[in-house]
């Protein structure tokens, strides 16, 4: 299998709603997710350079490293029994003021915290990715999933520390 690194990208508009993407594209062709884009590995790119020029690709936002904030990292073995993923967890600092237009990946909307529970999402976001998310939103964590050919996931959280109250002062 294939190793393959990417950034999601986490947006928020001033009512704290959530930007995602219902792809149009594999991989989760049809569900609703974080919008991003693999390395350029070969460029030897960094994550934070990817997750800046996805912005400015999918977001039509130029931003640079310090307007992002590293809120997780995600390694998946074995992803729809089709690769093993590396995925680079970043929030936006600035609030987004509309949606983006929708482009060959996809179409966005921007949803509240609650309506997420209904959408059609990857079964990784549902089941970990996001509660992890938000539980250490403004701080950080590391986890591995291993999924299985019959569905199952297994989840590992390999570091995590929540936002400091001095942090949270500055």
């Amino acid at each position: 299998m294939t190793h393959r690194i990417s950034t999601l990208l986490y947006c928020f508009d001033s009512d704290d709603r959530t930007l995602l993407l219902q792809r149009a594209l594999e991989p989760n062709l049809g569900l609703w997710s974080p919008c991003g884009g693999k390395l350029h590995t070969d460029l030897g790119e960094s994550p934070y350079a990817c997750a800046c020029r996805e912005a400015a690709e999918e977001l039509a936002l130029k931003i640079s490293p310090p307007d992002l904030h590293l809120t997780g990292i995600v390694s998946e073995h074995g992803y729809q029994g089709q690769s093993h993923w590396l995925m680079f967890l970043f929030e936006i600092k600035a609030r987004l003021k509309q949606a983006p237009p929708a482009h060959r990946e996809g179409r966005f909307q921007f949803y509240s915290r609650a309506d997420l529970a209904s959408l059609k999402l990857p079964q990784t976001d549902r089941e970990r990715i996001w509660p992890w998310f938000w539980q250490y939103r403004g701080g950080f964590f590391a986890a591995h999933c291993h999924c299985h050919s019959d569905g199952r996931n297994d989840w590992t959280l390999e570091e995590s520390w929540d936002r400091s109250p001095e942090a949270a002062e500055g």
